[in-house]
């Protein structure tokens, strides 16, 4: 099952499976997400939580115990309730339950909210921890976008403008984790030219990221801006030859090669005390002007 939100400019559709954004189109009906073509990967907007990218030997420590955690962890792929469908405006909700309690050992509950206003598509959300003892946590969108997007302008010609100028040194991963050494910034200023070869080693991981929104389209074409302002870590990524970009606020990202500790200090981790709420946001606004 899954509910469509429009407004004047954009209409989505979102599933109960992973609360995930399945479709996004604009006012003349051009699909802008990717449509998970599974010759090169399944997955459209899928939320990561409790962890984001792969933990080392796909298991996590909490106290000493070991609990085994797929890659990106269980809310994408886990069925959400629909706690609110409206016209313009959605809310899905995750707990916790014995499944995911064997899996990640805190009790939670795990609120998104879609909604439209004009061209833009917000995502809220807002992780509460249930339990009676402090809740180590990472949160992050993973849309995939049309690349190229649908406005004529050739694939090759596309960037992201970031905020910001990114000269600090990026990090690949290895076998799904984070490469200790660093490589130079892809970044020249403020612009990363979009090409296949710059995903031959897989995904760009920003994790001393100065922007908090980045613009991508191509020059003189349509474009899509992406909002963070919560989000301190970025990635990118798509599969050479691949018809999305995957352009990826985080909170959090995969272990260290090298990380053998708890959860409680993995890089990216944040700590939400008991009744606590923390909240991540990402907002998406299409407009045809020039980069």
């Amino acid at each position: 099952m899954s509910v469509t939100i429009s407004g004047s400019r954009l209409q989505a559709q979102i599933s109960e499976t992973g609360a995930e954004l399945v479709r996004l189109r604009d006012e003349q009906d051009r699909d802008l997400l990717w449509d998970g073509n599974p010759a090169f990967w399944t997955g459209r907007s899928p939320l990561l939580f409790p962890i984001v990218g792969r933990v080392r030997n796909d298991r996590i420590q909490v106290n000493g115990a070991e609990y085994e955690l797929p890659k990106h962890g269980f809310a994408r792929i886990s069925r959400f309730e629909i706690d609110e469908a409206g016209p313009s405006r959605c809310r899905f909700r995750l707990c916790s339950d014995q499944t995911t309690l064997r899996q990640y050992p805190f009790p939670f509950q795990l609120d998104i909210t879609y909604a439209i206003e004009g061209a833009t598509l917000t995502m809220e959300v807002s992780v509460t921890n249930t339990g009676s003892s402090v809740m180590p946590v990472s949160f992050g969108f993973h849309p995939a976008f049309r690349w190229p997007l649908p406005y004529g302008a050739p694939r090759e010609t596309h960037e992201i403008r970031f905020e910001r100028e990114e000269p600090a040194p990026i990090r690949r991963p290895v076998d799904g984790l984070i490469r200790r050494n660093a490589e130079p910034s892809l970044v020249e200023g403020r612009t990363l030219l979009l090409r296949d070869s710059l995903f031959e080693t897989d995904a760009l991981v920003f994790d001393r990221l100065e922007s908090r929104s980045v613009v991508y389209g191509a020059p003189g074409g349509g474009s899509i801006r992406v909002d963070f302002p919560d989000m301190p870590h970025l990635g990118i990524w798509t599969k050479p030859g691949a018809g999305y970009i995957c352009i990826e606020p985080w909170q959090g990202h995969a272990d260290p090669e090298d990380f053998e500790g708890e959860l409680t200090v993995k890089p990216g981790v944040v700590m939400v005390q008991p009744s606590e709420t923390r909240r991540f946001a990402m907002k998406v606004t299409v407009n045809s002007a020039d980069l």
